[in-house]
């Protein structure tokens, strides 16, 4: 399946062939604690890292997307629509980038 990443060290949002399992997920994340909030009515989510904030980390960058609180370290959108599976993202590769803010 598509997935959409975010990778605030480089400063980059894109499109991503990843298996839909949560194990994919979190291999992208770096992390297996991971937690998601949902940008739309479609049912996408943002999976990050739940500890991003009390882990430490040096030298990773930071993001957000709309008004959702900043995120420490890389993201990943896939959609949810099916509780039971992840699926492609239906918001767009364009659409996601002029939503992300890099801080």
């Amino acid at each position: 399946m598509k997935a959409l990443l975010v990778n605030p060290n480089l400063k980059e949002v894109r499109e991503i062939e990843i298996e839909p399992t949560l194990g994919a997920i979190q291999d992208l994340i770096g992390f297996k604690t991971v937690a998601s909030d949902e940008i739309d009515d479609n049912f996408d989510q943002l999976f990050f890292d739940e500890e991003c904030f009390i882990r430490q980390q040096d030298q990773v960058g930071r993001f957000k997307v709309d008004n959702l609180a900043p995120i420490l370290g890389m993201g990943v959108i896939v959609n949810t629509a099916d509780s039971k599976a992840f699926h492609s993202p239906k918001v767009s590769l364009s659409d996601l980038i002029k939503r992300v803010t890099f801080l």
